[in-house]
């Protein structure tokens, strides 16, 4: 089982990528083979999704489910 901590540092990370290859990829940060090639503008936009979507996980509870179980049977 991966770790709630683990999920939130690599999401972090992966959304500071995502931010430096948008930036890039727009043409905001010069000075790369990447800047002002919009492949990698949606390839930073896609990992900034992934990111926000890993601290999302991080920040849910245990588990969907009912910890009682299913209703009636208590």
């Amino acid at each position: 089982m991966i770790r709630k901590p683990l999920l939130a540092v690599v999401g972090i990370i992966a959304i500071l990528i995502g931010l430096v290859w948008a930036g890039q990829g727009s043409g905001i940060l010069p000075g790369s083979v990447m800047t002002g090639d919009p492949t990698w503008l949606v390839i930073g936009l896609i990992l900034i999704v992934a990111g926000l979507v890993l601290g999302y996980l991080s920040t849910r509870g245990r588990s969907w489910r009912n910890p009682n179980g299913p209703p009636g049977q208590h």
